[in-house]
């Protein structure tokens, strides 16, 4: 077997990088929920690839803090595809914690993928090393794999149980410290024989190239840290701080100076501070306003944001709400869906249908009849327009 000492320098810069990575991310996607479907997809990516990122970084500084007798070289087709699983499985969690209902079995799932990501990085950029061979003991391997996934659901169910601060400050020492007893459990149980180094490499990296790239990975990493981490901390957020304090229409105007009674002038009065409060149903700068419409389920009553909904179906006194990959009961009427959701929004297409236009795909029209169709809604048919709406949804459609 190849000896090696390890440089506890860059062993402790791994494990920062790593909770750095996994506040970062988490921090990222806090209160995305209220955001629109693109926002929050943007949002999740994001957060994929910083902690995705996190986990490869931390891994290739801890092997770079390893100091091996002979020249090691790694393999840049491994290192890349390392990178890009991790990425992938963290991404797909964060799509289920985010676009599905947190139950405990999507919680499950979603901490399994995420220690997936973290060992399947592992053992993939570990195999691209050249110059020694990995050799992988059976019960090590066993022990990373139950680690990784006891951890990430762990990690998970800490982050997202609740959606307080305190949750992702949890979530991230759990995370962070997944990704480092995973990489450290598997190492213990690694050994490396000598190999001979092949006469070209086309496609390697040495130490000190693959120094360079997670440097600016671990770069990139401390500065969304820092940026999220101002406004993790600030009161009231970073929306709050850039509120505009000019006056809307309607708002409240300063009290006036009158002369009294005896001709004498009152003391002024200050100006009432702040514009007048903006309801929560005003459309501002011509954007339609976001409702939170309740919906019920396991005898709970839960709330989602009116875009992501493409249609409100009557059922009874009744609705059901189409929203994406499912349908949810809503307690309220379509009378009541009607009155509360933006009219600039949501069109009366039917007795029994309302429908976000945001989200209509294709309009047809046969005669006297016509649909609506929504492509990215496979479970939602065709929505039927009356007769005598066609017109004003074909001018809502800007036909």
């Amino acid at each position: 077997m190849v000896p090696y000492t390890y440089d506890f320098s860059l062993v402790l810069a791994a494990i920062f990088i790593s909770f750095m990575a996994a506040f970062t991310g988490l921090a990222l996607t806090n209160g995305i929920s209220q955001l629109s479907v693109n926002a929050r997809k943007t949002l999740v990516v994001m957060s994929a690839f910083v902690l995705g990122g996190g986990i490869w970084s931390m891994h290739f500084v801890a092997m770079l803090a390893m100091d091996f007798p002979i020249t090691i070289f790694y393999d840049a087709l491994y290192t890349l595809g390392s990178a890009l699983i991790a990425i992938l499985l963290v991404g797909v969690a964060l799509l289920l914690m985010h676009f599905r209902v947190r139950t405990p079995r999507n919680m499950v799932i979603a901490g399994i993928l995420l220690g997936s990501g973290i060992i399947s990085m592992h053992f993939l950029g570990i195999s691209g090393m050249r110059g020694c061979l990995p050799v992988f003991e059976l019960p090590g391997k066993a022990v990373a794999v139950i680690l990784a996934a006891a951890m990430g659901v762990a990690a998970i169910w800490a982050a997202y149980g609740k959606r307080t601060k305190q949750n992702i400050v949890a979530g991230t020492l759990v995370f962070g410290l997944s990704v480092v007893v995973v990489h450290f459990s598997a190492m213990y149980w690694t050994g490396f024989l000598p190999m001979p180094a092949p006469e070209t490499m086309t496609t390697s990296l040495e130490n000190g190239t693959l120094a360079i790239i997670v440097t600016l990975a671990a770069f990139v990493i401390c500065g969304t840290f820092l940026l999220s981490a101002v406004t993790f901390i600030a009161p009231g957020g970073a929306l709050a701080e850039a509120t505009p304090q000019t006056a809307r229409p309607g708002a409240a105007k300063p009290e006036q100076t009158a002369p009294a009674p005896n001709g004498a002038l009152q003391p002024e009065t200050k100006a009432k501070a702040g514009p007048a409060p903006i309801p929560y149903d005003t459309p501002v700068l011509g954007i339609p306003p976001v409702v939170r419409i309740p919906y019920e389920r396991d005898k709970k009553t839960f709330f989602i944001s009116s875009d992501v909904i493409a249609a409100v179906r009557a059922e009874g006194r009744y609705t059901y709400l189409y929203a994406e990959n499912e349908k949810l009961f809503c307690p309220w009427s379509i009378s009541e869906a009607e009155k509360r959701l933006p009219a600039t929004q949501f069109h009366r297409t039917h007795r029994s249908y309302l429908v976000n236009i945001g989200h209509v795909t294709s309009f047809e029209r046969r005669k006297d009849k016509a649909a609506c169709r929504f492509d990215a809604f496979s479970h939602l048919p065709a929505v039927p327009v009356s007769r005598t709406r066609i017109e004003p949804l074909r001018e809502a459609l800007g036909l």
